[in-house]
């Protein structure tokens, strides 16, 4: 019974870190309020210059790259959890330390992604930074409005 307790807790909080890992792998389409995926979803109506637009394919190559390894770490760690559940006394302290060098790793990418899109912001024109700015302005009301739905419905 303590074996099985030990495995079950084990393997859920295996499963959270992973999925935080998942969760936070950089992507064009992550976040509900953040900015630099707000970016990502406006191409078609940002009119790059060709110097852009060649920072927009090589900051998407990137996020793409990023989120292939947060997928391999996540990977690495099912495994590593696997193994180690399948041995008589799991060392979790191993695991733990392979899951926080995972998360280094990914928040690592996350930051470098991030400065890629700031730095490709950064070389909007007025009017591109009105764009931007407009779709957030647009995003966050949507999302304040859900909350605000999701409030009352739980609320009865």
């Amino acid at each position: 019974m303590k074996k099985l307790l030990l495995a079950i807790a084990a393997a859920a909080g295996i499963s959270a870190v992973a999925s935080l890992a998942l969760a936070q792998a950089p992507g064009p389409h992550h976040g509900h309020g953040d900015p630099i995926a707000v970016i990502a979803a406006l191409k078609d109506k940002l009119n790059l210059n060709t110097s852009q637009q060649q920072q927009w394919d090589s900051i998407i190559a990137q996020t793409q790259a990023a989120r292939q390894a947060a997928r391999a770490g996540f990977d690495q760690l099912k495994a590593a959890t696997q193994a180690e559940l399948a041995k008589a006394e799991p060392d979790l302290a191993s695991l733990a330390a392979q899951a926080d060098a995972i998360h280094q790793q990914n928040a690592t990418a996350r930051k470098s992604v991030r400065d890629g899109w700031l730095a490709l912001y950064a070389t909007f024109s007025a009017e591109q930074k009105g764009v931007v700015r407009d779709a957030i302005v647009a995003k966050l009301a949507r999302l304040e409005q859900f909350r605000a739905h999701m409030k009352e419905r739980f609320a009865h």
